[in-house]
């Protein structure tokens, strides 16, 4: 399974560098203005909120590091471009790898939290944890290409196994 699992996160990775490629070609403005109806508000929060999401979940939860999440500070969002957003999903990627091989028998296996731990669920998979945080990053991926195409720089055709192949 872990074999598996490492192969679905290099297709998602390889979708991710098609999706950063298509941003780093609009106007770095483009990047910040706002299109309030979709994600974060801009194509740059929304991004960033996918970081933080995967840090969150497979670095605070899976880790039981609470008291060590920190989401990207709205400054350094504010000010990012897409070669920030590579730097952090670089970070991401370390963070994936260290949780797959940390769990890579123990799929099923609860994540149990401490009282501490108040407002979230106190219980989830290691399996449970990568679908989110994998199906979170597609779901804000359709949202920041309906950000792109509603001011007015349409994402090129990508329906192909979800722009895979491209």
């Amino acid at each position: 399974m872990l074999e598996m699992l490492q192969q679905q996160y290099d297709l998602i990775r390889s979708a991710r560098q098609n999706m950063l490629a298509f941003l780093e070609e609009l106007p770095p403005q483009i990047l910040h203005q706002e299109a309030p109806v979709f994600g974060r508000g801009t194509i740059i929060r929304t991004y960033a909120h996918v970081v933080d999401c995967y840090t969150f979940w497979l670095g605070s939860f899976a880790f039981h590091k609470i008291n060590e999440h920190r989401d990207i500070p709205v400054y350094e969002v504010e000010c990012a471009d897409v070669k920030f957003i590579r730097k952090r999903f670089a970070e991401v990627d370390e963070l994936v790898e260290r949780f797959l091989k940390e769990y890579s028998d123990r799929w099923n296996e609860p994540i149990e939290q401490d009282e501490s731990w108040q407002g979230y669920p106190k219980t989830a998979t290691p399996l449970l944890l990568i679908t989110q945080t994998e199906t979170h990053e597609f779901h804000h991926k359709g949202q920041i290409l309906s950000m792109a195409r509603s001011l007015g720089f349409p994402p090129p055709a990508d329906d192909r196994l979800g722009g895979l192949f491209i």
